[in-house]
């Protein structure tokens, strides 16, 4: 028995959480606060990068308190990734709000980019693994330097610093000592070198980034700061963005492994080895995890509305009254009665990259009710899916399973509906909470509890259910069919 905590803090898109996990893998104490989200414009979407810090403190402070100082081991730190803050490195304060990942403002600008020059976007996968596209950071940050003038004034003076989620965290939390980001943030910003995992200068002057602004690329685990939580002073030693980490907590350590997050997006990740691959099917190619200063990649698709549009049923529709109806919603049908409802409520992500795609509800009858349309919300999530996973077959990589986590697997109906939709053996592990779980187990690495990921996995993952499918091919296929019609309504 292994008696130490590793902390964790997960800042996400919709809320932040402070999590203790023993060394076994089991939840200790947890704390969390939702996060304000700002939409300013159509298709913008920002955070005050105070909040983010104050209730990141603030859950932090409360699990420390529950636990006892005495027994943490080291913490380690996940984030929603691609989300951009912006800085004062001689105040530490924010010089604005962060732009999020999902925000679309930059659409304009990437067309630009990719009209001006037709070959640009090929040029830019090679060498980072992503495409042009508002989704990423850079772009962000171009915007920022043109359309604010905080940020600006601090780039033309030299006080500017910007960073990921994790690196803002990171910052406060060492007192402004660590300017850093994990290997993993680092490529989701259009502005690192896959292969060397260093900022690439030809990316820094395309898009006009103050090299001087930009933190230290850094390993996964290891000695990456110290934090000081309510006096006390604790090392930080694990960090990766929420996808990587929730792929390390399933336990998607070897090459083929595949799994799937269910949060606000939905986003899939096959482990692809220690070779950097590139997408000939606009999947992405990311650092999975870098440790000792050697790269592990995987192929990623990613799908930028998955729980929200749940959420929207219930926040902006008025249709349920709590995301938990919906299974029971889902359940009350025999099936959809037509209605096909593609959730393009931020443009559509991979394999279509459309950031002027809008959502569509089709199929509409007299006999239609509001359980057909929360069950078409719900079954989108698995034709999404399929989407993502004909896209890797393509590439080369033959599933055989499909590991999934995230808030939304909790629901028995979306699983199943996951593992007939796929035609694939769909298994959710003990603790849904991977996200976090990798970050703990990056932790527990770094601080030497583990010898690597490989033994942190066998202690702390484990499965709890799988779900095998109950459709035949045909049905499958009719579904597909139906889908790929309302996509094409989408894309018009």
């Amino acid at each position: 028995m292994i008696d130490q905590i590793l902390l964790v803090l997960d800042a996400g898109t919709t809320s932040t959480r402070a999590i203790a996990f023993s060394g076994e893998g089991e939840i200790i104490a947890s704390a969390g606060r939702p996060m304000t989200q700002h939409y300013p414009a159509n298709g913008w979407v920002e955070h005050d990068a105070g909040e983010i810090w104050e209730l990141s403190r603030a859950c932090l402070e409360e699990v420390v308190a529950s636990v006892g100082v005495a027994r943490i081991a080291a913490i380690g730190i996940t984030n929603q990734r691609e989300t951009i803050c912006f800085w004062d490195r001689t105040t530490g304060e924010p010089l604005s709000h962060a732009i999020v990942w999902q925000d679309r403002r930059t659409a304009d600008y990437c067309a630009g980019l990719k009209a001006a020059d037709p070959a640009l976007e090929a040029r830019v996968q090679a060498r980072t693994g992503l495409l042009l596209d508002p989704y990423f950071s850079a772009t962000k940050i171009r915007w920022a330097l043109d359309n604010w003038p905080a940020v600006a004034d601090a780039a033309r003076d030299g006080r500017l610093a910007v960073g990921t989620v994790e690196s803002w965290l990171i910052w406060k939390l060492s007192g402004g000592v660590a300017h850093v980001t994990d290997a993993t943030n680092a490529s989701r910003t259009l502005l690192m070198d896959l292969a060397s995992c260093t900022w690439d200068d030809e990316l820094i002057a395309l898009f006009g980034v103050p090299r001087a602004a930009l933190p230290a690329i850094v390993d996964c685990a290891g000695a990456l700061a110290t934090a000081t939580i309510a006096g006390h002073s604790l090392p930080i030693t694990g960090a990766a963005g929420d996808q990587q980490a929730a792929a390390i907590g399933q336990g998607c350590l070897t090459a083929g492994a595949l799994k799937a997050t269910y949060g606000t997006g939905c986003f899939l990740l096959a482990h692809a080895g220690a070779v950097a691959p590139i997408s000939t099917n606009r999947l992405l190619s990311t650092v999975a995890w870098r440790l000792d200063g050697k790269p592990a990649y995987a192929l990623e698709g990613a799908i930028f509305v998955a729980g929200s549009a749940v959420q929207w049923l219930r926040d902006g529709l008025g249709i349920i009254a709590t995301s938990a109806e919906s299974e029971a919603l889902a359940q009350s049908v025999a099936d959809n009665g037509g209605v096909s409802f593609v959730p393009a409520l931020a443009g559509l992500g991979a394999p279509y990259w459309e950031p002027d795609a809008r959502g569509v509800i089709c199929g509409l009858s007299g006999g239609t009710t509001r359980a057909h349309i929360v069950r078409a919300a719900l079954e989108a999530q698995g034709q999404q899916t399929a989407d993502l996973v004909d896209a890797l077959a393509a590439d080369g990589v033959a599933a055989a399973r499909l590991r999934v986590d995230g808030g939304m697997v909790a629901n028995n109906w979306l699983c199943q509906d996951l593992a007939d939709s796929l035609g694939l053996v769909v298994e959710r592990p003990r603790v849904i909470e991977t996200t976090a779980m990798g970050a703990a187990m990056l932790a527990g690495v770094g601080a030497g509890v583990f010898a690597d990921l490989e033994a942190a996995a066998a202690a702390m993952a484990a499965a709890d259910r799988s779900f095998h499918p109950a459709t035949d091919a045909s049905t499958r296929g009719a579904r597909r069919a139906q889908w790929q019609a309302a996509i094409k309504r989408a894309l018009v």
